[in-house]
């Protein structure tokens, strides 16, 4: 099976875990200098979304992908800061619109449903923080929100009135 050779992490803050300190929009490395960039949950968190896709794009090498995912739907979370929301022909413009792929692809990970679930789920976790109680009650919500979305196509597509509590992307270099 293939596998990564490297990993190298980057963060915008001090990170024991991150090789490298930098904002999405400045990756401190050269060109094409990936295979696979990996891109979670950072989107709705920086400055210039289109400076960041350009940027997913300048350090990708030929032949390799950009896989990130960002919000949907969620609650706002600043760590440092939390700027963007998207939907399914948001992101695909933001990608499309600031640099070249030779396939694109944007995709719902989750429905209406596991949106409303996630939701509540937030908030179950916040009142029953202080206990151990919060598990289970979370566990089921997530786990009714997913199997209701897998029954239907109008949950779990993205159409009118729908939630989508976060997004996929995957984005092939020619």
């Amino acid at each position: 099976a293939d596998v990564a050779s490297e990993y190298v992490g980057v963060d915008v803050v001090e990170n024991p875990t991150a090789e490298l300190r930098g904002a999405i929009e400045a990756l401190p490395v050269p060109d094409a200098s990936f295979d696979l960039v990996l891109c979670t949950q950072v989107l709705e968190h920086c400055d210039d979304p289109a400076q960041a896709v350009r940027e997913l794009r300048r350090v990708t090498a030929p032949g390799g992908r950009v896989l990130a995912s960002t919000h949907g739907v969620q609650v706002y979370h600043p760590s440092p800061v939390d700027y963007w929301r998207w939907t399914h022909e948001g992101l695909r413009r933001l990608f499309e619109t600031n640099a070249a792929w030779s396939s694109l692809a944007v995709e719902p990970a989750a429905g209406t449903a596991s949106a409303l679930a996630m939701l509540l789920g937030n908030y179950v976790e916040i009142a029953l923080r202080r206990t151990f109680l919060a598990r289970g009650p979370v566990w089921l919500l997530n786990t009714a929100g997913a199997a209701l979305d897998g029954r239907s196509s109008r949950l779990r597509n993205p159409v009118p009135g729908s939630l989508i509590p976060n997004l996929h992307v995957v984005a092939t270099v020619g």
